[in-house]
């Protein structure tokens, strides 16, 4: 039988799959050159900013190297395996 924590399961890890890839691709992104006015980019650092921006109010630059991204992305690594496993929720 399907209850609807499956269902909220189910939406959450979809959502964090979304923003996962949106922070990688951010990542990915800030080794070239590109337009902030493109649309699309737009999109995307307006989804991974409100989760980025708490993370680098703790985590300091290393030179030029902000680490933010990589805590992010490992917290919702965390938050999906435990939503896989039924842990959270």
């Amino acid at each position: 039988m399907v209850t609807a924590g499956d269902y909220f399961r189910t939406f959450a890890g979809l959502l964090l799959q979304i923003l996962w890839l949106g922070i990688f691709i951010r990542v990915l992104l800030s080794w070239f050159p590109i337009n902030p006015s493109n649309p699309i980019i737009k999109i995307i650092f307006e989804v991974t900013e409100p989760v980025l921006a708490p993370f680098r109010r703790v985590i300091p630059r290393i030179g030029m190297f902000d680490l933010s991204p990589l805590a992010a992305l490992m917290v919702i690594g965390f938050l999906q395996n435990g939503l896989q496993r039924g842990q959270l929720f």
